[in-house]
């Protein structure tokens, strides 16, 4: 919960972690959307800023890509969030309203905001929509960052299930028809199992995919025990048999 969240952050703080925040804090700068403006980088600019989510950095050490002429030069000066997801550079494209983005359309927002905190140096903030004139976050923000979270989750969970269930290797050819087959590596998941081939329906998704399973030991993330059949993860709900093929064959021709 936030009580957890907050003690979780005065606790990083004291690992001297708190070097991440250092310009995100409430005392770092606040600038408005017009003082934001004149940071583009054109002779007599103060500088080159852009924003991101309401956080200013400081980009002129990437002057070629966001300086006057670069290709990226329409971000400067303001918060465009939605072009970081988007990739749309026309007036309309460069703002800074995040409705209806797709999970991985905010992974991508996500992954520009680390390469920023990375790379530039954070100014502070723009008040506006992400936060408010004392620099405190907006709900706009608080709701762009728990559907972050959330697609993170979600990314990490599919992650699992691939480890779980990788991908089978398969070919078509007009005289043999379709062979799925398993090995150590199908699915470009190096593991010390081939598996063989199954169907792997998802909740809530029509059609299946071809996955290779385990068909000895202990089921995934169980522990070893003789409560176990002893068939991996064979006996999963979502599987099913390919029909015409030997259910332990490492290969299957369809």
């Amino acid at each position: 919960g936030a009580m957890w969240r907050g003690a979780a952050a005065g606790l990083l703080c004291v690992a001297a972690a708190c070097l991440l925040y250092r310009g995100f804090e409430p005392r770092a700068r606040l600038l408005s959307a017009a003082e934001l403006r004149r940071y583009r980088g054109a002779p007599g600019d103060p500088g080159l800023y852009l924003a991101l989510l309401g956080r200013v950095f400081d980009v002129e050490r990437g002057r070629k890509h966001y300086g006057p002429g670069g290709a990226y030069s329409g971000l400067a000066g303001r918060d465009a969030t939605r072009a970081f997801a988007s990739g749309d550079f026309t007036p309309a494209g460069l703002v800074d309203d995040v409705s209806g983005l797709s999970p991985a359309e905010l992974l991508s927002i996500h992954s520009w905001l680390s390469f920023y905190r990375d790379n530039y140096e954070p100014v502070g903030k723009l008040v506006g929509r992400f936060y408010d004139e004392n620099g405190a976050p907006t709900e706009a923000l608080r709701e762009v960052e728990a559907a972050i979270e959330e697609a993170l989750k979600f990314q990490a969970e599919s992650e699992q299930k691939k480890q779980q269930f990788p991908p089978c290797n398969s070919e078509w050819s007009s005289t043999k028809g379709t062979r799925f087959w398993c090995s150590r590596q199908s699915g470009g998941v190096h593991r010390d199992w081939a598996g063989v081939p199954r169907k792997l329906f998802r909740p809530g998704s029509h059609g299946s995919r071809c996955v290779c399973v385990r068909s000895s030991g202990a089921p995934w993330g169980q522990p070893p025990s003789s409560q176990h059949s002893d068939t991996g993860d064979l006996d999963d709900p979502h599987l099913e048999q390919y029909e015409g093929c030997h259910p332990l064959a490492e290969q299957c021709v369809l």
